[in-house]
């Protein structure tokens, strides 16, 4: 029982370990959290710090939900603990204790889990998102449904109950924490897979640029004073 409940506790905090915010700001010098959607995930890394650290903050984000499923199954733990650790990872993904518990959205994670967790239902998830993510370009879009489909899945696959409660259970984190994708969504503002947002370290390095070699002709400090004398021709 007590080894039950630190394994369950370890994948929580395996989970709360931010590996977006390590790799953007230490690796970077860019705080993800202050750019785009704010959001410590690896989708946000991707758009605000490059490909790299997007591929890197996945792999961890991922490792961390498989590591957590992992370890309690090595340790020969029972179905009920080896789903509560794999949840408890994706807990503390999306509410870290190390963040004050405002962390991710918790689909890398969860993708980490479900792998080691239940490798057929991971293969069909991957088709579906890979899917929707080509013909719609909207990474959140793909993991919305991808969301709404991993309980479908899990029934049609005849898994015990304590599995379908866990594909409930994460689908509801997963979307849950996407409420404010589907506002923009909804609204037409969502950005789409591949657009980068100017984040302040980018600013700067410009800035920087201007200061030894000039301003170009397309920064916004030489548009703003070129559009400044054409009005002041006679």
């Amino acid at each position: 029982m007590l080894s039950g409940i630190l394994l369950v506790f370890l994948g929580y905090i395996m989970g709360s370990i931010p590996f977006g915010l390590i790799i953007g700001k230490f690796g970077y010098g860019v705080d993800v959290r202050k750019y785009g959607s704010k959001n410590i995930g690896a989708a946000n890394v991707l758009r605000t710090v490059g490909i790299l650290p997007g591929i890197l903050t996945f792999v961890g984000d991922f490792m961390k939900g498989g590591a957590s499923v992992f370890l309690a199954r090595y340790l020969e733990a029972g179905d009920l603990i080896i789903i509560l650790a794999g949840l408890a990872a994706i807990v503390g993904h999306s509410w870290p204790v190390f963040l004050k518990f405002k962390g991710g959205k918790g689909v890398s994670t969860t993708t980490g889990v479900i792998l080691v967790m239940m490798p057929g239902a991971f293969l069909v998830l991957f088709v579906v998102y890979a899917l929707i993510c080509a013909v719609f370009r909207y990474t959140s879009l793909s993991a919305i449904i991808s969301a709404l489909v991993f309980p479908i899945v899990v029934f049609f696959l005849k898994m015990p109950s304590l599995y379908l409660w866990f594909a409930l259970a994460a689908s509801v984190i997963v979307i849950w924490r996407h409420q404010q994708n589907i506002q923009r969504l909804i609204a037409g503002t969502e950005r789409k897979l591949g657009q980068r947002v100017r984040t302040g370290r980018e600013e700067e390095k410009r800035e920087k640029l201007e200061g030894v070699f000039g301003a170009t002709p397309h920064s916004p400090k030489k548009k703003t004073e070129a559009k400044g004398q054409r009005g002041n021709e006679p």
